[in-house]
C-alpha cells in the first residue's frame, strides 16, 4: 500500500528481469502464472529480486502456481485464490526491534491486531510469539512511506510485513491503516479497487480482474469508492485505520 502517486522504483531492471540466474528464472515462471492467471503484465513488477503485483503484493512462485490449480469461479473483486486454511487458528505478529523503535509503527500494530480480533473470526492475532500460535507473521521496517506483503501459500498467511519508516510522520491511525491493510494480503485480500486504482491514487488503472485472482466476496459492492475500504490501494493523510461496514462483511464471509 503506498500513498496516493507513490511509484516503486525496480531496483533491478524491468519486467522479467531478476538479479541473477536461478532466480531470473523463477522470477519468469511467476511472472508467466500470473499473467495466465489473469494480472495484466503493466501490473507486474519486479522490485529488489521479487515479484510484486499490485504494487505491494508480493507473489512466491509456489503461490503463483496455485492461483493456476484453484480452477475458475463466477468472481469480480476482493480476494484471490489463495486463502488462509482452517489448521490456522492463531497467527503471531512478531515485530522486529527496529520496528518496535518507530513509535506510532508499534501503536498502529497493535491497533491493526485489535482490528482483526474485534471482528469475531475463526483466526486470531497475537502480538509476539506464544506457544499456541499456528501461523507467524514477521513485522519488518522498509524505506519511505507504505508497505508491502504478500498473498498466502499453502494454507497459510504470507509471512512478512514491510512497513516503512516514513509512516512514523504520519498519525498512528494511518499507521493503524496501512498495518491493517498489509495484514489484509497476508491472508487474501486484493485491493478493492482494483479494476481502477485511480479510485484511490489519483493515478492508475486496472490490476487484472481475472476469474482466479480476483474473487468477488458475496454481500460486498462490486465497485470501489475513496475512501470506502481499508483494502483500498493507496491511502491519505487522514485514514481513520477502522474497518467500513463491506470490509467487515468481507472478513466475516471468509473468516
Amino acid at each position: 500500500m503506498f500513498k496516493k502517486a507513490a511509484v516503486l522504483v525496480v531496483s533491478c531492471g524491468a519486467l522479467l528481469t531478476a538479479c541473477g540466474g536461478d532466480a531470473q528464472s523463477e522470477n519468469e515462471e511467476i511472472v508467466s502464472n500470473l499473467i495466465e492467471a489473469g494480472f495484466p503484465a503493466s501490473d507486474i513488477m519486479v522490485v529488489d529480486n521479487a515479484v510484486y503485483v499490485g504494487r505491494d503484493a508480493h507473489v512466491s512462485l509456489d503461490a503463483s502456481r496455485e492461483m493456476l490449480q484453484a480452477g475458475s469461479e463466477t468472481a469480480e473483486q476482493y480476494r484471490t485464490t489463495n486463502l488462509v486454511g482452517t489448521s490456522v487458528t492463531k497467527i503471531c505478529v512478531i515485530p522486529t526491534a527496529q520496528f518496535n523503535s518507530y513509535s506510532r509503527l508499534s501503536a498502529g500494530l497493535d491497533l491493526a491486531i485489535e482490528n482483526y480480533n474485534s471482528q469475531g473470526l475463526r483466526i486470531t492475532f497475537a502480538r509476539g510469539s506464544a506457544s499456541d500460535c499456528t501461523a507467524t507473521i514477521s513485522a519488518k521496517t522498509t524505506s519511505g512511506v507504505g508497505g508491502s506483503s504478500g498473498f498466502p501459500k499453502g494454507g497459510k498467511p504470507y509471512g512478512t510485513l514491510n512497513i516503512g519508516v516514513g509512516l512514523q510522520d504520519y498519525s498512528v491511525d494511518v499507521n493503524e491503516h496501512v498495518i491493517t491493510h498489509e495484514i489484509g494480503h497476508t491472508i487474501g485480500f486484493r485491493h478493492t479497487d482494483y479494476y481502477d486504482r485511480s479510485i484511490s491514487c489519483g493515478t492508475g488503472g486496472d490490476e487484472g480482474a481475472s476469474n482466479v485472482g480476483a474473487i468477488h466476496i458475496p454481500g460486498t459492492p462490486t465497485t470501489a469508492t475513496r475512501g470506502g475500504s481499508v483494502m483500498n490501494s493507496c491511502f491519505s493523510s487522514n485514514e481513520s485505520g477502522e474497518w467500513s461496514s463491506s470490509d467487515r462483511t468481507a472478513l466475516d464471509y471468509l473468516y
